[in-house]
This record gives C-alpha cells, sequence and structure tokens, in this order.
C-alpha cells in the first residue's frame, strides 16, 4: 500500500509532502505518481503522534464512565497515538493476574498503543506493596495515580524496590492531612525529594500546578537528581477565576493565574519536561452533580492540542519545536519508548494539526460517553485533523482533510 500525503507542512523541512510504503515512511517531498491513496491536508503541520503518560481509561472496572475502545478513538482523535494508563481499576493491576486483565482487553480493543502502569501498592490502599519484581517485567512504571502514597516508609521502601528493577515511579503528591491544596502538593514534593534523594529511584512527579512545586523540582534538578514532571494542559491555560460548574472540577484543582504564569514557565525553562493530560471521563450524571460532590477530573485528549497551541504557540510563547518536544520526544525518553522521529525509514506514526484555522469545540464531536470538558464552546486553532499509525489511518477530519 503506498500512501501520499499532500500539501503538508513539517518542521525543519522544506518538503510538502510525504509517502508511506507499507507502513514506512520512504519519501519526505519530491513526486509520486503511482500512490494507492492520495489525501490533501490542506497545509496542515505533521508531528509524530504524542505520548501522553497519565490517562484514565476506565477500564476495566468503569465502564459506564469510559472503555478502552472509546478512549483510544479519542486519543486518536486528539492527536495522541501513545497512552501510558493509570492503574485505578477493578481490579487494580497490582499483581501479574489482575495485569493480564488490562492486558488482554487492550489488545482486542485499543486502537492506539496503550502501556498500563502497574499499582505501587496492593489496591492502590497504600498499606503494602504490590508485587514490584514480577510487575516490572510488564509495566514501564509503577503509581498509585488518584491517591498519594502517605506512608513514607512504605514509600522509601516502594522506591528502593522499584530502583533495584531498574523503574520508574510516577507520584501523585498529594499530601494527606495537609490543611489546604496548595500545602498537601507541597509538602508531597518536599518529602517525596528527599525520599528520592535519599533512595536514587528515578521519579516522575505527575500533575504539577504551583510555583513552590516547581522551585523545589527545579532545584533537585540543580544537584543532578534524577526527577521529571509534567504540567496539564488545564493547568497551563485554565485558572480558579474561570471555574463555572464541575467540568471544571479536577485535581490538583485549577490555581491562581500566578501559578499558571508560573507552569508556563516551568515549561519553557525545562522544569517541566512535558505535557501529560490525566484525560479522566465521568459520567454525565456525576459531573452534573453539585460542584462539591462532583467527582475530580476532565477531559483531556481531544483538546491538549488546540487549547496549548492557541494559548502558547499561536501566542509566541513557545515554537512548534518545542510543542513537540513537550509532547513526543521528552515523555517517550523519559519513559522508554522507541518514538518521536518523521524520517524516512521510519514507521509511520504521525498527526497533522491544523494551525490556520479556528474552530469551536462542541460537546457532540466528543468521542465517547463522558463530556466533562471545560473547553467546550471554546474557539480554538491547532486541532488534529489526520491520524496515521503504519498504513491505518485512525482518524481523519473530512472537512480540512480531502482524499484525493
Amino acid at each position: 500500500m503506498k500512501t501520499l500525503l499532500k500539501n503538508v507542512t513539517l518542521i525543519g523541512s522544506d518538503a510538502d509532502s510525504l509517502t508511506v510504503v507499507d507502513g514506512v515512511i520512504t519519501a519526505l517531498g519530491g513526486a509520486c505518481f503511482d500512490a494507492d491513496r492520495v489525501f490533501d491536508l490542506g497545509n496542515a503541520t505533521l508531528l509524530p503522534g504524542a505520548v501522553d503518560v497519565h490517562a484514565h481509561l476506565r477500564e476495566p472496572g468503569y465502564e459506564y464512565k469510559s472503555t478502552i475502545l472509546s478512549a483510544t478513538e479519542s486519543a486518536a482523535k486528539g492527536g495522541i497515538t501513545r497512552i501510558m494508563a493509570m492503574p485505578n481499576l477493578k481490579p487494580v493491576p497490582d499483581s501479574t493476574d489482575n495485569l493480564a486483565v488490562e492486558e488482554d482487553l487492550i489488545k482486542k480493543y485499543a486502537k492506539v498503543f496503550v502501556y498500563p502502569f502497574a499499582a505501587l501498592t496492593e489496591g492502590e490502599k497504600g498499606e503494602r506493596l504490590s508485587d514490584i519484581e514480577a510487575l516490572a517485567k510488564r509495566v514501564k512504571a509503577f503509581s498509585d495515580d488518584g491517591v498519594c502514597v502517605n506512608d513514607l516508609k512504605l514509600l522509601e521502601e516502594g522506591m528502593r524496590r522499584v530502583k533495584a528493577v531498574g523503574g520508574i515511579i510516577a507520584s501523585h503528591a498529594e499530601r494527606k492531612g495537609a490543611c489546604d491544596p496548595e500545602e498537601a502538593e507541597y509538602r508531597a514534593v518536599a518529602e517525596e525529594l528527599e525520599l528520592a534523594a535519599k533512595t536514587g529511584v528515578r521519579y516522575h512527579f505527575c500533575h504539577m500546578s504551583l510555583r513552590k512545586s516547581f522551585r523545589l523540582i527545579a532545584e533537585a534538578k540543580r544537584q543532578g537528581m534524577d526527577i521529571t514532571c509534567e504540567v496539564t494542559p488545564h493547568h497551563l491555560t485554565l485558572d480558579l477565576s474561570m471555574i463555572k460548574d464541575a467540568n471544571w472540577k479536577m485535581n490538583p484543582p485549577l490555581r491562581k493565574r500566578s501559578d499558571v504564569e508560573a507552569s508556563i514557565e516551568a515549561l519553557r525553562d525545562g522544569t517541566a519536561d512535558m505535557i501529560a493530560t490525566d484525560h479522566a471521563p465521568h459520567a454525565k450524571s456525576e459531573k452534573s452533580a453539585d460542584y462539591s460532590a462532583a467527582p475530580n477530573g476532565i477531559l483531556g485528549f481531544e483538546t491538549m492540542f488546540p487549547a496549548v497551541y492557541t494559548a502558547l504557540v499561536k501566542t509566541g510563547i513557545i515554537d512548534m519545536k518545542t510543542l513537540s518536544e513537550k509532547t513526543t520526544a521528552n515523555p517517550a525518553k523519559r519513559f522508554g519508548l522507541d518514538h518521536g522521529r518523521i524520517a524516512v525509514g521510519e514507521r509511520a506514526e504521525f498527526i497533522a494539526l491544523d494551525t490556520l484555522g479556528k474552530r469551536v469545540y462542541t460537546e457532540r464531536e466528543i468521542c465517547g460517553k463522558a463530556v466533562n470538558s471545560p473547553y467546550i464552546g471554546a474557539g480554538m486553532y491547532g486541532f488534529n485533523v489526520f491520524t496515521m499509525i503504519g498504513d491505518k489511518i485512525l482518524y481523519k477530519f473530512d472537512e480540512k482533510v480531502k482524499e484525493a
């Protein structure tokens, strides 16, 4: 199968076309007269498919919120071709038997690449460590995301065991018993950095959102610690003054404008290594409850690129090369995924962003049952219009991409 994509923009290249033969990129630019398929992308910008290292797919156990099929279709629509799935499931993947349940569903239903996290503690209860040594052979990383491991002695033991198997821990830093959400994040980051320095484990902080947290992480990096962190699109683009209803409720919560500015600066200066969505579908009935009673979490797959592009790239705060590094190259490198290049000889795995046209994101277009997005009704640039893995076209926005 030979596929030609024409009228494309490639970062760092004058080529305006790309050819794929049997799933492999064979040419950047040049003429192709014998293609089986030709797509005109209308000058959309090609990027390697994004790697989202923080997502909740909800299956097994919570299929009324989302399924692996619907979630990965949404990811493909949004331009995300690789997902790391958090372990707050039923059963929790805290043993190889429980992990196998999730793995089987991924093999059967996933439309993009999915890599499960294993739980650091049994049942994510923070009482006993999971079977780290057995699980390490089948996962990229460990996390109890959704909750924080508050028993610091247990966490230290977990760090030592994860280090021994060459693994990495992704932390939901939220100290129990703190007086407010700001202190909860800051205290957890400070205490966990001390343990990470003591044990030498590779450590990753999820969804950082405070200026003072970034300062701690920046200092740890200056000291040579093996620490990374992520920021979410919503903490880069929204603040607490904008909250309207429970579709704006997540954890960590939206912060002050000064913390949004700190998140942006952390992204620019390298303190924040990557962007991750914390995609968290919930049933419409759950998010229709009073704000105080509604669960935390918002959708993220379909709006990561337009939200960040509109707020940061179109305004000149970062460039497209940086956007690609933060959404693909850096997370892929950190979690050991061989992905991130559009070059001759590489397997096709790329997306196309429409940076020229502005459109309004609608509830009707969302893939899946959940519609809990604060970006509904927002006019944005940079939506993904085309996703290809190998020879498969996983998503095509027909209003932009025309098949010749």
